[in-house]
């Protein structure tokens, strides 16, 4: 009896340790999983994933766009392997990881920029960053109280969500604390902010520019119709056009555009799987040129090797 239960035991415990030997369900060129991303990187987050599957066609990436503060949440409560956003992990949510003893990774992928749109009826294209400041702050409430002012009208800020990256970015750059001096308008996407702002002369929208600066993109092209981008001046007191600068992906990478912010991807996975797959795909592949060519400017650009063949007659 007692060999028969020691027999057993030891047919459990290899039952046992075959369960925690079995292969993960992802590697880096197979496998599924759900990423998520704030919407305002949508272009490029699409671009890179779609690529990626295109080269590893036994891959499947499960994307969510959403407001930045949930698509975090999302990847905290483990709905999602990946997260793209404009920020690093807070305190609070780097405490979570910690509680459950998870840890995390965080690459700095590239240089992205909030570009302030117009429609174009509005004649207004530049606007200093002290000015921002002052309509964010109350001071400056309608367009013909701007210095180059050629608009007349309340000034109405429109956003893209209540707790998206864009608005979130811009009340921490000009430190607003009350909200209620201000006119802010909120729809539900990139997409809705640049449809209102064409059909509102007083509108000032605020969008990732990757929603339109893809030259080769048709979505890209169809968007920017009947828009301006403003140009913003970091001098309180310009004295030339050129002091102005749009989000442009020079003057993002050599940071001139004073609205230009970080994009990081955030990583939770345990193991080398799709996850990291996507990520080196991003920082030591083609993932940087995808970047380039959206118009964002890549941390680690891809290098182009050129090879010279020199005939001789």
């Amino acid at each position: 009896m007692n060999k028969l239960i020691a027999i057993g035991i030891g047919i459990g415990l290899m039952s046992l340790a075959a369960c925690s030997s079995s292969p993960p369900a992802d590697n880096p060129t197979h496998g599924q999983i759900a990423i998520t991303a704030d919407e305002s990187l949508e272009p490029m987050v699409e671009s890179i994933y779609k690529a990626y599957e295109g080269v590893y066609p036994d891959t499947k990436f499960h994307a969510t766009f959403k407001p930045e503060q949930e698509a975090i949440a999302t990847m905290l409560r483990d709905s999602a392997r990946l997260v793209f956003s404009t920020r690093e992990l807070s305190d609070s949510e780097k405490s979570i990881f910690a509680k459950n003893k998870i840890k995390y990774k965080s690459e700095f992928i590239a240089t992205d920029g909030i570009a302030l749109i117009v429609g174009r009826e509005n004649s207004d294209s530049l606007i200093t960053m002290a000015e921002l400041g002052d309509i964010f702050q109350g001071k400056i409430t309608r367009w013909e109280q701007l210095k180059s002012g050629n608009q007349s009208g309340p000034i109405v800020l429109v956003f893209d969500n209540n707790n998206s990256s864009n608005l979130n970015f811009a009340l921490k750059q000009f430190k607003v604390n009350d909200l209620s001096r201000i006119k802010i308008f909120t729809v539900n996407s990139n997409k809705q902010v640049i449809e209102y702002v064409r059909k509102n002369p007083t509108a000032l929208g605020f969008i990732g520019v990757n929603w339109i600066s893809d030259g080769d993109s048709p979505l890209a092209a169809e968007l920017s119709k009947n828009l301006r981008v403003m140009g913003v001046a970091e001098k309180p007191n310009p004295t030339s056009i050129d002091d102005f600068f749009q989000p442009f992906q020079k003057n993002l990478g050599l940071k001139l555009y004073p609205l230009r912010r970080n994009v990081y991807v955030i990583s939770r996975e345990a193991h080398s799987g799709l996850g990291s797959g996507l990520i080196n795909y991003i920082i030591r592949d083609v993932g940087g040129l995808l970047i380039e060519k959206g118009g964002l400017w890549p941390t680690k650009p891809y290098i182009r090797e050129v090879f010279l063949e020199k005939k001789l007659k």
